[in-house]
């Protein structure tokens, strides 16, 4: 049997840099993952060279049922102390777009960062290495620094004072995405709020979507929402078109909001007055209707929208000064709020996160332990959810950062002379 001060089941993000920190204050750590591979989420994020955090970061750029729940592992670990992290390791980034940062070369620098952090903590990694089950040993309660927790593991018996769940969610299950961490909290009695896809591409009908699906790897900034009054809301972003429906970034954004049976609204050309252009297109142009809208839009869209107009009993498809101002402004008004229905999305084969988790109810938002002594949560398996842009990631090294630092003041309590 091995003993160890501490088990983190998950090598992804919060996984490693958690055993990292531990492993650096002192305690004996092993580190686990049924996968034979590190990290695969970091190494196909950001199109390979991984958005590792927002300079922006605050509570305000999460969701879940307790949105504050994050601010206080947020506040003790800042995009800034991350970035310092990279530098010591001599990691060159950049910013790309609304305070995201990327690695300059590749994803694998992170990886192999935090596989140096962990190396630096003397931490056991044991890979591929899979948990059967995990029990709370009730006559050794972590209180008197005993071993608390047997786990049964591929590699044999292990036991540990203290266990971390940091195995994600649902997400990409192809690189191993498992429901590992929900079963583990129901096992020990905690609540869980229903996982969902996030960050992810919405679908439509086959049929509805049948006149936008020739207009698939067309891509324009748009302004997007949903929900309504108080619920409502919305992103400046980028717009993708597909073969089944939509995405991009305005739409992975708004994915993590929307519900299913309840609309989505697009306004295509959210840095223009389309009813005053077109007003006065129709006072000195007689250009179609389709090509004054191409200044606006590209091309393609424009004659896709204008076609779709005798669906709405109106004739678009005619010069611009033939046009009823009626019918203009009715035109103009749908185009800077065009309202779809999705009838789902690509699911979790293709969402960057999933949403809900461990409900946070039932975790110390200073420490990430649960209500069950000694079990504690970092990560995506958390009710904690990021926008697009990074702070997933920076969510993943506050939470993880947040459980090493109280596993150690843990470990300094219970060292013999200590009051």
């Amino acid at each position: 049997m091995d003993s160890f001060d501490v088990v983190v089941i998950g090598a992804g993000a919060a996984g490693l840099f958690c055993a990292g920190i531990a492993g650096q204050r002192g305690l004996k750590v092993l580190l686990l993952d049924h996968s034979d591979k590190v990290a695969e989420k970091i190494r196909i994020s950001g199109g390979g060279r991984c958005n590792f955090t927002n300079r922006d970061t605050s509570a305000a750029n999460f969701l879940g049922g307790n949105p504050n729940f994050c601010r206080s592992a947020l506040s003790r670990y800042t995009p800034r102390d991350f970035t310092l992290l990279l530098q010591g390791h001599g990691i060159a980034f950049h910013e790309k777009h609304k305070g995201q940062l990327f690695c300059d070369r590749s994803a694998e620098d992170i990886i192999n960062m935090l596989l140096a952090e962990c190396d630096r903590g003397r931490v056991t990694r044991w890979q591929p290495c899979s948990v059967k089950h995990i029990r709370f040993t009730a006559s050794s309660p972590a209180a008197t620094g005993a071993d608390s927790y047997e786990i049964d593991s591929s590699n044999g018996l292990i036991r540990a004072r203290s266990v971390v769940i940091a195995t994600g969610g649902l997400s990409i299950p192809k690189i191993g995405a498992t429901d590992f961490g929900y079963r583990i909290a129901r096992q020990f009695g905690l609540r869980l709020v229903e996982p969902r896809a996030a960050l992810v591409p919405l679908t439509f009908d086959a049929a509805a979507w049948a006149p936008y699906a020739q207009l698939a790897g067309l891509s324009l900034p748009v302004s997007i929402e949903t929900g309504s009054k108080k619920e409502k809301v919305s992103f400046l972003e980028d717009l993708l078109f597909t073969h089944r429906g939509l995405s991009g970034p305005a739409v992975l954004q708004i994915s993590s909001f929307w519900q299913a049976g309840s609309p989505i609204r697009l306004n295509l050309a959210p840095h223009a007055d389309v009813h005053q252009a077109l007003a006065h297109a129709k006072a000195s142009s007689r250009k179609l209707i389709a090509n004054e809208l191409a200044a606006l839009v590209p091309a393609r869209l424009a004659d896709a929208w204008v076609a779709q107009g005798a669906l709405l009993g109106h004739n678009w498809q005619r010069p611009v000064n033939e046009v009823p101002d009626r019918a203009l402004a009715a035109l103009a008004e749908r185009f800077a709020r065009w309202e779809l229905n999705p009838s789902g999305s690509e699911g979790y084969k293709k969402a960057e996160v999933t949403a809900g988790g461990v409900d946070t109810r039932d975790l110390s938002s200073q420490t990430m332990e649960s209500k069950q002594p000694g079990l504690y949560f970092i990560g995506e398996v958390v009710d904690v959810t990021g926008w697009l842009g990074g702070y997933n990631f920076q969510w993943a090294w506050a939470s993880g950062h947040a459980c090493a630092q109280a596993l150690a003041a843990k470990l300094l309590r219970h060292l013999p002379g200590a009051h």
